[in-house]
């Protein structure tokens, strides 16, 4: 059956993508104090219990570090964010505020809105289950970042004539978004899936396009916090991470997101991207261990109560990067999901103890 209105969920399989041009190759051709956390106000998803080593850690941490996960309702989590059993829908209602006491979970990923807008009384929602320093990191709705049309299976069916519609992507995305979070709104991602060819085949085209559309966006407001909502976007198409990209986002003050995803370059190569943007805060979503398909990845590491396989490479790279951006003074988003090494919670438990070990004194 043929999806219509907007993009599928599924990206296509990695394959028939152009080679860019000779000259345009891309980059992968070769502090405030911790927030204190408030006990969980819901009575039917407790907080865990966390050992005082745990707080001790997240107060070792620089500021301005935001950690978090790729949503949050996952009944594997029970014991280690949740103090109880309970449902998936439970949770995705309810769990928040359990999630948000956890000491080193100052963030989350609302991964939902990439299927389908949510409107500002549902981001206001969110945002009330939250302590005051907690920042929610944001993706665009596919509407907006898919440049076709999928069936259920995620084949592409055509164009989608919704690609790159500045007026929408305010009206459904923007100002919902800024309206129900307010100062707790973080990174406004704009996530695109992988990219037809003809559009591969046209890299200064690419450029000039996307860049056309991030001129139309609005305006952020400043934070009266210590950060303030901004604009990134993440490719699944190594190709286009080019010198000319990465000059283009720095122009517009956008940052290039790390996506540490089988379909893209190690994070320590897409580091040089970062680097070519110039100062600003950065933002990594770590979705995928490399060389897994997310289906294969979620049935192998379903329940995700425990790490399967570490990647420790990455986790240096990425303990280094915060360390780096808190020494230039700037804020972190370091977001990881589940398929990445089992359990995105203990994930983020090493890479804390990974960028606390090696924390220069003072």
């Amino acid at each position: 059956m043929t999806t219509h209105g907007r993009p599928g969920k599924r990206e296509p399989a990695a394959d028939g993508n152009a080679t860019p041009p000779a000259g345009q190759g891309s980059f992968f051709d070769d502090a405030p104090a911790p927030v204190a956390k408030r006990k969980s106000k819901s009575s039917t998803v407790p907080a865990a219990e966390h050992p005082p080593a745990l707080r001790e850690l997240a107060a070792s941490l620089p500021g301005r570090l935001y950690l978090g996960t790729s949503s949050w309702a996952f009944s594997g989590w029970n014991g280690m964010v949740y103090g109880a059993k309970a449902s998936e829908s439970l949770l995705s209602r309810e769990g928040l505020p359990a999630y948000s006491s956890h000491p080193l979970l100052n963030s989350v990923s609302l991964d939902r809105t990439f299927y389908a807008p949510l409107t500002a009384e549902q981001y206001a929602h969110y945002a009330r289950q939250v302590p005051a320093g907690f920042r929610f990191v944001v993706k665009a709705p596919n509407l907006i970042t898919d440049a076709v049309l999928r069936d259920d299976r995620g084949a592409p069916t055509g164009p989608n004539p919704s690609f790159l519609d500045p007026v929408l992507a305010n009206d459904h995305f923007v100002a919902p978004c800024l309206e129900g979070l307010g100062d707790k709104a973080g990174p406004l991602v704009f996530q695109f899936s992988p990219l037809p060819a003809e559009i591969l085949a046209d890299p200064a085209g690419w450029v000039a396009r996307l860049s056309a559309f991030l001129a139309a966006l609005p305006s952020l407001p400043a934070s009266r916090g210590h950060e303030r909502p901004f604009y990134a976007v993440e490719f699944r198409d190594p190709q286009v991470v080019t010198p000319r990209m990465m000059r283009m986002l720095a122009e517009r003050e956008v940052r290039y997101c790390v996506a540490i995803h089988a379909r893209m370059p190690s994070a320590e190569r897409q580091m040089q991207a970062v680097a070519a943007t110039g100062p600003g805060p950065l933002v990594v979503r770590w979705s995928l261990l490399a060389g897994q398909r997310y289906e294969a990845a979620k049935a192998r590491f379903s329940p995700f109560d425990k790490i399967q396989v570490e990647d420790p490479v990455t986790r240096r790279v990425l303990a280094e990067a915060a360390r780096a951006a808190h020494a230039a003074g700037q804020p972190a988003w370091i977001v990881a999901n589940n398929k990445a090494e089992g359990s995105a919670p203990l994930t983020l438990e090493l890479l804390a103890r990974e960028i606390a070990a090696h924390r220069p004194a003072g």
